[in-house]
């Protein structure tokens, strides 16, 4: 049963932060989702340093991103259907043991197919603590105006996340170790995994295949229209990540200061986490769905000029801007979500999103390297503005199916009400 939470007309961070029990979640999560930025990173610099080559440190990191993307909504999957903790402690260990593996066979100078094959268990068992602490956040939040707040909260989180995640393994890896980087991502892993799995009590209720929890039925949240919009969406979001991360290193190359790529990509990263904040701290007249769709109208239009820059300065201030207009994006998604899955599926629902943004990142770093080694940054950066315009595009035709059908609903996916005659009525709160 969700916790009830008392709000005020303008719920912000502070009130947030003292719903009961949330630190006890949140202290550990955050230590546990570090690796996740950090292992893409890591393996390019483990690999590059082995083989000599970009281009295959990218692709046994592409082969990683790829892995999570498709196991993860699984992962999400079993969690609801058998509890976070029962996923979290088998994942977290043979993740631990698959990043030993890679990085023992890289520094072996294994073959790259080996390091291929060494890579798919690697991404396929990266814990999903993100959605993870999403889950927890609207169990407890269940119709509550705290619930954007949260989503807002965690976008920040993640975005502090792809701040020093990045930093501390490339300062590993360049300071004491090639190998340093991989190391720290498994042993946060398992470290802060497995702390947060014994936060048993703030745990989602845990449903069962074929019976109710609730009065919901089990249902998958890839089935429901809405959320395979968001997944879309979400792919857009990913193209941004990977062909800002790619297309900024060429830029960079190109006028003969590489070392500018990390300030360059700071100030895109920062754009996101000041949105983050703005977003969660003030109330907004218009709703989720309206915001969605003016974040990617905004990240549009800022991804569309990137390509015709051949000044830093310009190219951080337009960085600047697209990082101000993924938060909303993102927030408002996470958003949408909690009202249109049942409890049952909830973490589900979020991995959906949280692998089709790597998914996205993925493709982006792939396609954008390929057409920046071709045709130079420039081409590079044309992959965003694909990627967000399509995603648009989406929106804008399906958008609908992002509003539940039922009115009264609370955020369920599929709510019974019990008549006089006893027998249980229940309405559909997605759209067709």
């Amino acid at each position: 049963m969700a916790s009830t939470v008392t709000t005020s007309k303008r719920p912000g961070y502070g009130q947030l932060l003292r719903t009961p029990g949330a630190w006890t979640f949140l202290l550990p999560g955050f230590a546990a989702r570090q690796p996740f930025a950090m292992l893409t990173i890591g393996i390019v610099l483990l690999v590059q340093h082995t083989t000599g080559s970009y281009g295959s440190a990218g692709a046994v990191a592409a082969v990683t991103g790829v892995s999570m993307a498709l196991f993860a909504p699984q992962s999400g999957k079993l969690a609801d259907r058998f509890g976070q903790r029962a996923v979290l402690l088998p994942g977290v260990l043979v993740h631990t043991a698959s990043v030993s593996v890679l990085t023992a066979l890289a520094l072996a100078d294994a073959p790259l197919w080996v390091l291929f094959a060494a890579a798919v268990p690697a991404g396929a068992s990266v814990p999903q603590v993100g959605p993870m602490v999403r889950a927890r956040w609207a169990a407890k939040l269940d119709g509550s105006p705290l619930m954007k707040t949260a989503a807002a909260f965690e976008s920040v989180t993640d975005e502090f996340t792809f701040v020093v995640g990045p930093v501390l393994a490339t300062a590993l890896c360049t300071g004491v170790h090639p190998a340093a980087g991989l190391i720290a991502e498994a042993t946060l892993t398992l470290v802060g995994g497995l702390f947060f799995a014994a936060q048993k009590r703030t745990q989602p209720a845990v449903g069962h295949l074929s019976g109710d929890l609730g009065g919901q039925r089990r249902v998958s949240a890839i089935s429901l229209p809405g959320v395979r919009v968001l997944v879309v969406a979400f792919l857009g979001i990913g193209s941004v990540f990977g062909g800002m991360q790619v297309s900024l290193t060429a830029f960079t190359e190109e006028i003969g200061n590489p070392g500018a790529n990390g300030v360059l990509y700071g100030i895109f990263a920062a754009g996101n986490m000041l949105a983050g904040i703005v977003c969660g701290a003030v109330a907004w007249k218009s709703g989720p769905r309206r915001q969605m769709v003016i974040g990617y109208v905004g990240l549009t239009l800022a991804a569309s000029a990137l390509w015709a820059v051949d000044s830093p300065a310009l190219l951080a201030v337009l960085g600047l801007l697209v990082g101000l207009c993924i938060a909303p994006a993102l927030i408002s998604g996470y958003t949408l979500v909690e009202p249109l899955v049942p409890a049952t599926a909830r973490t589900e629902a979020f991995t959906w999103l949280t692998g089709a943004v790597a998914l996205g990142q993925a493709a982006a770093v792939t396609t954008a390297g390929q057409l920046a080694d071709a045709h130079g940054s420039a081409a590079g950066f044309a992959v965003p503005l694909v990627g967000t315009a399509l995603a648009l595009i989406t929106l804008l035709a399906l958008g609908s199916r992002l509003t539940p059908a039922s009115a009264g609903a609370t955020g369920a996916g599929l709510i019974a009400a019990r008549g006089a005659s006893g027998k249980d009525h229940r309405a559909r709160v997605t759209v067709d």
